[in-house]
């Protein structure tokens, strides 16, 4: 039985799982983030970068999106030959490679975790204002699951969340543009750590007590990763969702320092407990 919970034979691949998103440089968030979280849980990570950030512990210092030919090459890549069982998308930086992501994940037969990042942890924009278009009317209505914070939701809806009730209207909004689940994550509110994952006739509230640790870099990129891929390995939503956040809530308590501002989620913390 592996650190993950799961056990196959040997010289059988694991789940497969792809990232659509942005490089971070100093490894906390973006597919660094996400393919350590894959491998966590027992999946074999794959990627299509996105763009590539100059980025460590105290923000972003430049980002260079990749041209969507690029994008589209790497995808087909990997889909054509090796196959998915789950899809994360992350920074996608513009309207044009929102459009082809979209376009991409339309036709694979997999389900789509859809992370509609805007901003990072520092508050460094990474989408640009004219893709947020895009990300409404071609990217969310492709989604299995969208999973955005507090800001994002403002940003895509308009909705303030300042309470767990108006998380519902937050919700509502999300899955007005198409999403099959929105996940609407509130960390950013005070007590405990509180999500809301529903489609719109079912709702799941997920609690977990917060953890005084200001090195929480590249949570959202992770809980979207580990989400996909417990779909990959073939769990309904819900069940997906609620073991992403208790994965999720041991890597934020394990989290630690790493340069002079804010450190990364402990991706690892599982393979300790060994």
């Amino acid at each position: 039985m592996s650190a993950a919970g799961t056990a196959r034979a040997a010289g059988t691949a694991p789940p497969r799982v792809l990232t659509v998103a942005g490089s971070d440089s100093g490894g906390g968030a973006g597919i660094q983030a996400d393919l350590k979280t894959m491998l966590a849980l027992g999946t074999h990570g794959m990627s299509v970068v996105t763009a590539v950030t100059a980025q460590n512990s105290l923000g972003v210092q430049g980002a260079w999106e990749l041209p969507v030919a690029a994008v589209r090459a790497q995808y087909r890549s990997v889909v054509d030959d090796i196959g998915v069982q789950a899809v994360k998308t992350g920074m996608l930086a513009s309207a044009e490679l929102v459009e082809a992501v979209a376009e991409l994940i339309a036709a694979t037969d997999a389900p789509a975790v859809v992370d509609p990042v805007g901003v990072s942890k520092h508050g460094d924009a990474l989408l640009a204002a004219s893709a947020l278009d895009s990300v409404r009317t071609r990217l969310l209505p492709v989604a299995t699951v969208a999973t955005p914070n507090l800001d994002e939701v403002a940003q895509l809806t308009g909705v303030e969340v300042a309470s767990e009730d108006d998380m519902r209207r937050a919700a509502a909004a999300v899955l007005g543009y198409g999403p099959r689940w929105a996940l609407i994550k509130g960390g950013h509110l005070s007590g405990d750590a509180v999500d809301l994952l529903t489609d719109g006739s079912e709702e799941h509230w997920l609690r977990a007590p917060r953890h005084d640790n200001r090195h929480t870099h590249g949570t959202g990129c992770t809980l979207a990763s580990a989400v996909a891929a417990q779909l990959a390995k073939g769990q309904p939503v819900p069940e997906a969702v609620a073991a992403a956040k208790e994965y999720v809530t041991g890597a934020i308590a394990a989290g630690f320092a790493l340069g002079g501002g804010i450190g990364p989620v402990d991706h690892g913390w599982r393979f300790g407990e060994a």
